[in-house]
């Protein structure tokens, strides 16, 4: 149903129209862009070694409609963190993208990479979100209370992972 693609500056234009405001582009990416997006954060960004960065596409149409990225890839601790997972579209949420991005991202750290543990980090008020992580399997580790400011309010953020031995056992 869906395909993951190198994500690269053909995508940059799409990219920067997803991301219309501040506050959206803070709770998807977190401090890592500065409001508004540029080609120039956009090369710095996917040019890090330590990062594979993903366009979705839609395998039917052909349509691209999301985005995921495996970040902070640690090769000596078989350790990384599924970061900027997005449908990009409304109308195109609540259709079981999110959790097909997810297994795709998982399959490609734990078979690809050969990794042994993956998290990501939830904004507590991302209920569908946090509940998509779950039906995958994430298990929550924690909260980390008041760690992020957006607009002069503090938000919490849940720590979920998932571990190699629970993707092997699951079919997800």
């Amino acid at each position: 149903m869906i395909k993951l693609d190198k994500f690269s500056e053909s995508d940059f234009d799409r990219f920067i129209s997803w991301i219309d405001n501040e506050r959206f582009m803070y709770q998807f990416a977190g401090p890592v862009f500065t409001f508004p997006l540029s080609h120039q954060q956009l090369n710095k960004y996917i040019s890090e070694s330590n990062r594979q960065v993903y366009k979705v596409i839609e395998s039917a149409t052909n349509r691209v409609i999301g985005h995921g990225e495996i970040s902070r890839i640690d090769t000596i601790n078989k350790s990384a963190r599924l970061s900027r997972i997005l449908v990009a579209d409304v109308k195109d949420r609540n259709k079981g993208y999110g959790k097909l991005i997810i297994k795709e991202l998982l399959k490609i750290g734990f078979s690809d990479i050969d990794l042994h543990r993956i998290d990501l980090g939830v904004f507590d008020f991302n209920k569908s979100a946090i509940k998509c992580y779950e039906n995958c399997g994430f298990i929550k580790e924690g909260l980390l209370r008041d760690s992020f400011v957006i607009d002069n309010e503090f938000y919490s953020v849940y720590n979920m992972s998932f571990l190699k031995n629970d993707w092997i056992s699951k079919d997800i």
